[in-house]
């Protein structure tokens, strides 16, 4: 595919957009521009801005996908009206767990 663009003043050129389309560049990707002997190579680059690695971003996928089930089969707490709703559901939930670890202790 050849075409010839016009370079502008400040050095300002628009890649048509077959060509752009033809390589999978959209608004916004940034591009890596060199020099090669007498030609000028732009080639479209993957910017990876995703601040967790591989694995904990799997850890956290995972975790996210357990609450989407958790919320879908009703185990949840809440909505509280007021903040004291919310304390005395925490109260409930940990006289739950105490008579939980007292159980076990007593086997």
């Amino acid at each position: 595919m050849r075409t010839l663009i016009k370079v502008q003043s400040k050095g300002q050129m628009t890649i048509p957009r077959r060509v752009r389309s033809a390589v999978g560049l959209a608004d916004g990707d940034l591009v890596e521009v060199k020099a090669v002997g007498k030609k000028i190579v732009i080639t479209p680059q993957l910017v990876d801005d995703d601040e967790y690695s591989p694995a904990q971003r799997r850890a956290i996928d995972a975790r996210l996908a357990k609450s989407d089930e958790d919320i879908k089969h009703g185990r949840v707490h809440g909505p509280y009206d007021s903040h004291k709703g919310f304390v005395e559901s925490l109260r409930q939930e940990m006289a739950k767990l105490a008579g939980k670890k007292t159980n076990r202790n007593s086997k």
